[in-house]
């Protein structure tokens, strides 16, 4: 009898370490499946706008327009300037619109896109200058104008209120207004350096006509090949010179279409001032008669704009 205890024991003292390592071994395969199942944590442009109640409206407005994937893509690297609710609540007021459902999808996200730089770029890496937007006209990335000379500014009218709000696919900066697509009229407005040709062409009474759906290709002088011009003229600037005067020259700038300068070729084109042509030389940069084209491919919503260091004047 002794024996067959001993053997009970013996028995017992075995099993129970067998056991209880079977049993860790279970709990442990138990606790790598639930680790496994545990979804992904994540910090995404998308995460952020909808953890905060501030941009509802744009989740909303992302959502209608099919776009949140697009800015939960891990795989990219985006900046978006990202208006809160009282930007869309104005936009909305001002369009006399009740809610977003009274703006069209393709409306909204050729808007929304236009909120979007296709690169991550710090508050400190920005400078002034036209960046590139995901919104697109004739297959043409439009462009943003930012300046940095107080505060950051998009489009001249619309604020960074709050920089920097890092996400895992690049960063958000909050912007107080919906920042509209431009026309070509706008895209000048924007630019102080075009503030005489803009003051040229209110005065000529062709704001409304090149705001019109276009396209147009504008070769826009800068203010100091307006400046040139005055001095050449003799007179002291825009107020000098009357609304007969400046229309003829202003649509000599004009030509119809969306002319990018990789579609430039060599010789004469017709522009909105009458039969009258300008000459487009390649051979050494772009020249338009005889300025030099010194910026080009500026893309608004009705057209484009390069940039020429000399007014034209037709003969």
């Amino acid at each position: 009898m002794k024996t067959i205890e001993f053997n009970k024991n013996l028995r017992t003292r075995f099993l129970i370490p067998v056991l209880m390592l079977v049993l860790a071994v279970g709990f442990t395969a138990c606790d790598n499946d639930d680790d496994d199942m545990m979804p992904e944590e994540t910090n995404t442009i998308a995460d952020i706008a909808i953890a905060n109640p501030d941009f509802s409206v744009l989740v909303e407005a992302l959502t209608k327009a099919n776009l949140v994937g697009a800015v939960s893509d891990k795989g990219a690297q985006l900046t978006v300037f990202a208006p809160t609710n009282d930007a869309f609540n104005a936009l909305l007021s001002d369009l006399g619109a009740g809610s977003l459902n009274d703006v069209p999808t393709e409306t909204l996200k050729s808007i929304l896109l236009y909120h979007v730089i296709g690169s991550k770029a710090m508050s400190g890496d920005l400078e002034t200058g036209y960046y590139p937007t995901l919104s697109t006209f004739s297959n043409n990335p439009m462009d943003v104008y930012v300046s940095v000379n107080n505060g950051v500014s998009i489009n001249s009218n619309t604020m960074v209120t709050a920089a920097d709000i890092e996400a895992d696919n690049g960063v958000i900066h909050v912007v107080d207004h919906v920042i509209l697509p431009p026309s070509v009229v706008n895209l000048a407005i924007d630019n102080p350096n075009f503030s005489i040709l803009v003051s040229a062409v209110v005065k000529a009474g062709l704001a409304d006509a090149l705001s019109a759906a276009g396209p147009f290709t504008v070769f826009a002088p800068t203010n100091d090949a307006f400046e040139a011009l005055f001095q050449e003229l003799g007179v002291s600037g825009i107020a000098d010179l009357t609304a007969e005067q400046l229309t003829p020259i202003l649509l000599y700038h004009v030509v119809q279409g969306n002319v990018l300068s990789t579609d430039l070729s060599n010789g004469e084109v017709g522009t909105l001032s009458g039969s009258k042509t300008v000459s487009v030389d390649l051979s050494s940069g772009v020249k338009i008669n005889d300025s030099n084209v010194i910026a080009a491919d500026i893309q608004g919503a009705n057209g484009v704009i390069h940039v020429i260091d000399k007014v034209l004047l037709p003969q």
